[in-house]
């Protein structure tokens, strides 16, 4: 007898009622039941997968018996339908489980009392009838009419998403975005998924697509697939993508000829999802909404700069002496320079390494354009950088997402052309940060007569996102530039300063220093084994000792997120020695979450008002609620237990994920392990992070390579060459 024959022999059908979830993962559809089946005396436990469940629904399910070692003897599902149920005490457990908003279990059973086994036709039909219940006014009958009718739709389409292996929450955005309309519109093109759902990409589109039979060379496939390369693109931080390179990387993707690929092109082009432009004489391809954002920030920077500030003839040596005088700052010759200059320009950039006076210089200035009676605003890429900007000048700073009022619906900013923003300067510190979305952004907000200084070093890593914004500004040479070059007396004295101008100069950091004599020295390694030991006493003891400071303060950066020195592997054994007796814990996508970890959010979420690059402290887990509470700083945020893959550990981070923050000590593992990643405006940006202590701590081969490597990966982008034309 064949296999099959005898599978199918052995699968048998079950059916009953769901007295409780033991477990359910809305990532998976995995679920952990126990059921009350006529003729078993005991509950049965079913184990299988569905794309919702509650207790008090009626089960059909065909599976296997199976026994775990743990867990005894259990029925193993293959497939499991869920069906509303049909006695007065399996009605109450379902719609007092949680499925309904508004209706709790003693509710529940006064709909019961009342209404009898026809409670759910009730719903269906005619919800207003809820009201005739004493406790329940016509607005409650409303919402709960309303949420049974939401539930009835998004089961719908998690069953039909649940066959074509979309997880739960991800079928309640989708429901979020399309409606009612949503298993239409999905039959119609599942690659509009990839475009118009957060969280399911091209990938996942396909997948679904290959479910529903859609041909691999279909044109909806292939254009999905082109702009799904041009996101990537943009990911790795360019704003566009010479043709023949998007050409091939599309081929590789969807395994389709070279004809097809340019069909789809002409395709995406003519529809206006991509636009061809070129990049210093080379053809290349951009999403539309990077080359529109590329040319508009141009033509509004052109405009500014062309434009004079209302303040123009103040008289520049007085308000520098007034500034000594009043304050008491002692000006560099260079500051009063740019002092001056700052009061001509309506737009203008303010760059320079450690210790030049950056941060002296917009203080100056804040209090300057605040004595001429002026409204100012302070504004940084990262919840840090504005902390500390605030910090420095006394003054409220705000995230450049909070200052241009982000939409928590659509993450649109509602500052724009048509609200501009309440202000006569804006400064936007930590500018190398600055990607070309957030560029457009910030210049859309400007007032008509308003003043806007970026101030960041230029010798820093670029933008996460897509541009070189700083970069390109500067090169340009249209617009003004103050450049802070005289290092001042105090960070003369720093080895952190000395070294990071070191490296960024092109020159091997000092070696020879002791890590009892100053604030910067290198621990030589022999191993990545011996580096992680070396790096775990560093962060947990040598460290908070001579700072007199926690563990939890001394911030690891990596080049890079894998290998042994790499942040993945870094936060597990630094989570083990720094909070290794958590009282709750919690592990999701690989991860384990405990009370007290320090965690960063890895993705902007606007509805909650957290960013990529903020670092919180789990404050509270519970498992009943499935939530998780993370203190911000002072704002606490609560994320479901679904909702953790947008944080992760943060006792080690990549160097990339540091830019706008300060630490009071940064420890920095620089291996051959890291050899794809070593370069040296990384290790710069890595040892400027640092306040009052940075160790290093690997290979002098590993320090030669990321010093002698200055050649950066090529960017594709269009704002410098609108900046120098005349034609815009």
């Amino acid at each position: 007898m064949s296999q099959l024959a005898i599978q199918t022999v052995l699968e048998e059908k079950l059916t009953g009622i769901i007295e409780r979830v033991t477990f359910y993962s809305e990532e998976t559809g995995f679920c952990v039941l126990r059921v009350q089946v006529k003729g078993f005396v005991d509950l049965v436990t079913v184990i299988g997968h569905a794309p919702a469940i509650n207790a008090g629904e009626f089960l059909e399910t065909s599976g296997t018996w199976v026994h775990n070692a743990t867990y005894g003897r259990q029925f193993k599902a293959t497939s499991l339908t869920p069906l509303p149920p049909c006695t007065p005490e399996g009605i109450i457990k379902y719609l007092g489980s949680g499925l309904i908003r508004g209706m709790r279990a003693s509710t529940a059973q006064k709909l019961v009392e009342h209404f009898g086994e026809t409670i759910l036709d009730i719903l269906d039909n005619d919800p207003k009838r809820l009201s005739e219940v004493a406790g329940i006014g016509e607005k409650k009958a409303e919402i709960i009419g309303k949420s049974w009718e939401e539930q009835k739709v998004v089961r719908n389409i998690m069953l039909f998403l649940h066959q074509h292996g979309v997880s739960s929450s991800k079928a309640f955005r989708i429901f979020q975005t399309y409606g009612e309309n949503a298993i239409w519109i999905i039959q119609k093109n599942p690659y509009r998924l990839a475009r118009d759902i957060k969280g399911i990409g091209f990938l996942s589109a396909d997948k679904i697509a290959e479910k529903m039979n859609v041909a691999k060379d279909s044109l909806m496939r292939v254009q999905a697939g082109i702009s799904h390369c041009l996101l990537e693109i943009v990911e790795a931080g360019s704003c566009g993508y010479p043709r023949e390179g998007l050409i091939e990387k599309s081929i590789e993707l969807l395994d389709v000829s070279r004809e097809r690929v340019e069909e789809g092109i002409q395709e995406e082009l003519l529809s206006g999802h991509i636009v061809a432009d070129t990049v210093e004489d080379e053809d290349c391809l951009f999403l539309k909404g990077m080359h529109i954002a590329e040319y508009q920030s141009a033509r509004i920077l052109k405009t500014l700069n062309a434009s004079t500030s209302g303040w123009s003839n103040t008289d520049a040596e007085k308000a520098a002496q007034w500034i000594e005088n009043t304050h008491r700052i002692s000006l560099a010759s260079s500051q009063k320079r740019a002092i001056q200059k700052a009061l001509q320009s309506r737009v203008m950039i303010i760059t320079g390494g450690p210790g030049v006076g950056k941060t002296t210089l917009v203080k100056s200035l804040v209090y300057i354009f605040e004595a001429m009676k002026l409204k100012v605003k302070l504004c940084a890429p990262t919840g840090r950088a504005a902390k500390r900007l605030s910090e420095v000048t006394g003054r409220d700073a705000l995230t450049v997402h909070r200052l241009l009022e982000v939409s928590p619906n659509d993450g649109k900013f509602k500052r724009n052309v048509e609200n501009p923003l309440d202000c006569d300067v804006l400064f936007v510190d930590e500018s190398s940060m600055i990607d070309t979305s957030l560029l457009f952004g910030i210049l859309k907000a400007m007032p008509p007569k308003g003043s806007l200084f970026f101030i960041g070093d230029i010798d820093q890593l670029p933008s996460v996102g897509a541009g070189q914004v700083l970069k390109d500004m500067i090169e340009s040479e249209q617009l003004p530039v103050a450049r802070l070059t005289e290092i001042f007396r105090q960070a003369q004295n720093s080895e952190i300063v000395r070294n990071a101008y070191r490296v960024n100069s092109g020159q091997i950091p000092r070696t020879d220093l002791i890590f009892e004599a100053g604030d910067f020295c290198f621990c030589e390694s022999e191993s990545p084994e011996l580096a992680v030991d070396q790096i775990v006493e560093m962060v947990t003891k040598k460290i908070p000792e001579q700072l007199n400071i926690s563990a939890r303060q001394v911030q690891v950066l990596c080049p890079m997120r894998r290998s042994l020195t790499g942040v993945n592997n870094l936060n597990v054994v630094l989570q083990k020695a720094i909070n290794s007796s958590p009282s709750v814990y919690v592990e999701r996508f690989g991860i384990r979450f405990q009370i007290n970890d320090k965690v960063m959010q890895i993705v902007n979420n606007y509805d909650k008002d957290v960013y990529n690059g903020d670092i919180g402290y789990i404050t509270g887990i519970d498992h009943e609620d499935k939530s998780l509470s993370i203190d911000f700083e002072g704002h606490i945020v609560f994320y479901n237990f679904e909702e953790l893959d947008e944080i992760t550990l943060a006792y080690a981070v990549s160097v990339h994920k540091s830019q706008g923050s300060e630490y009071k000590a940064v420890v920095i593992p620089i291996l051959m392990q890291h050899y794809m990643m070593l370069q040296r405006n990384l290790l710069y940006t890595g040892i400027t992070r640092g306040k009052e202590k940075v160790v290093l701590v690997g290979e002098k081969k590993a320090l030669w390579i990321a010093v002698k490597n200055y050649r950066l990966a090529k960017r594709y982008t269009k704002l410098k060459e609108w900046l120098t034309s005349e034609n815009l």
